[in-house]
């Protein structure tokens, strides 16, 4: 397998003059943990293999500074980025893009106007798009649904949208599939369960969306440590695990995250 990748993701409230980056627990209970181009390039220091912002306070008159922060990133950051969050058209991906990020990640314009996948991936490439998905386990068997073994019980995943605020209905692992269909390249997979939690990754829910796509899958919510990262590439083909809190607040860095991982024969950049 490849080099399993560490992926910090920067929240962006860019609500603020000059945005700022937080962090909650389940998608709420937010607090500060810095200025994005400046937590971008302490990371981009420390080995970071990709980074993802994430414009949690999307709309069209922020647009303008989410490319601000783009383009003072990418004046220092040489690894891919990754941005998402309000963007519900060509035009306006193309302008993330110009300003320096290498992918782009759609959730609710997608779920809500799944051609658009098609339009930017026809643009840019799969390679450069990233569906994020927002997932809620439901507990129970419903007829038509991808039902998932768990400790808890069989359950199923439910997409949200709009930061988390809305569930639609829609179950993920079907979605997941007929997304990689349509040009998505890349799953950004959050458990909404597990957000902030410092439970560590949901398991079943990343080896369910890796064992039914073909690209790859990026765990996230949850992590507390680089044991949870060790568990969810140990257990499942995910192909790269994201963080936030762990590294915002100094609990660990990067670099001891890998060599950590290393030490114990996972496959990652030093």
């Amino acid at each position: 397998m490849l080099a399993r990748r560490i992926i910090p993701c920067l929240d962006c409230d860019l609500g603020v003059p000059g945005g700022r980056v937080v962090k909650g627990i389940e998608f709420k209970q937010i607090r500060y943990a810095g200025i994005p181009w400046e937590l971008a390039g302490q990371y981009y220091q420390d080995g970071a293999d990709e980074i993802v912002f994430l414009d949690i306070t999307a709309s069209s008159d922020r647009r303008e500074t989410m490319t601000e922060v783009i383009k003072k990133t990418s004046r220092s950051v040489f690894v891919p980025l990754a941005v998402g969050g309000g963007i519900s058209s060509l035009d306006q991906a193309r302008e993330v893009f110009n300003a320096g990020a290498d992918k782009i990640t759609l959730n609710t314009s997608a779920l809500k106007r799944p051609r658009l996948i098609e339009e930017i991936a026809g643009q840019y490439g799969n390679q450069a798009v990233v569906l994020a998905i927002d997932a809620k386990r439901r507990y129970g068997l419903e007829d038509g649904r991808e039902i998932v073994e768990s400790e808890e019980g069989p359950c199923w995943f439910e997409c949200s949208y709009y930061g988390g605020r809305q569930f639609t209905g829609i179950d993920a692992l079907a979605w997941a599939k007929r997304a990689v269909s349509l040009g998505a390249g890349e799953i950004l997979l959050t458990s909404m369960d597990r957000d902030g939690t410092y439970d560590g990754f949901d398991i079943p829910l990343t080896d369910a969306v890796v064992k039914r796509v073909n690209v790859p899958v990026i765990a996230s919510g949850g992590c507390a440590s680089p044991d949870h990262m060790l568990e969810v590439f140990s257990k499942t083909d995910a192909s790269a695990a994201l963080a936030a809190s762990i590294f915002h607040f100094g609990e660990w860095s990067i670099s001891k995250v890998k060599s950590y991982l290393r030490d114990r024969g996972v496959n990652v950049r030093i």
